[in-house]
């Protein structure tokens, strides 16, 4: 299939884009990713390796839509882990009490 990424045409067939990440191990995820066999990469890893061109030179966008025209299931990236606790911890009484004290 004739995808156009990063104004290049290149012809990719699904075989192929499998054949090129099979020996290749995944980076951790922290964007939009793509399953390729048992495996899930980062779609710009994908992108240089069939590529050959820079990350830079290209969007996580273009992959995702020419992987997706691929046949590949592409996933959003992952939540962002929180700082917070997700349900903060009561205040006590007396901690109440002395917020109260200094309220006009």
């Amino acid at each position: 299939m004739r995808c156009v990424i990063a104004r290049f045409p290149f012809d990719l067939i699904k075989s192929e884009v499998e054949q090129s990440m099979s020996g290749i191990s995944p980076e951790p995820v922290t964007g939009v990713s793509v399953s390729i066999g048992r495996r899930v990469y980062p779609v710009m890893q994908v992108g240089e390796v069939i590529t050959k061109q820079d990350r830079r030179d290209f969007t996580s966008g273009e992959m995702r839509r020419a992987l997706t025209r691929l046949g590949f299931t592409c996933h959003d990236a992952p939540p962002a882990a929180s700082a917070t606790p997700a349900t903060p911890a009561p205040a006590s009484p007396a901690a109440r009490a002395d917020e109260d004290a200094w309220r006009w």
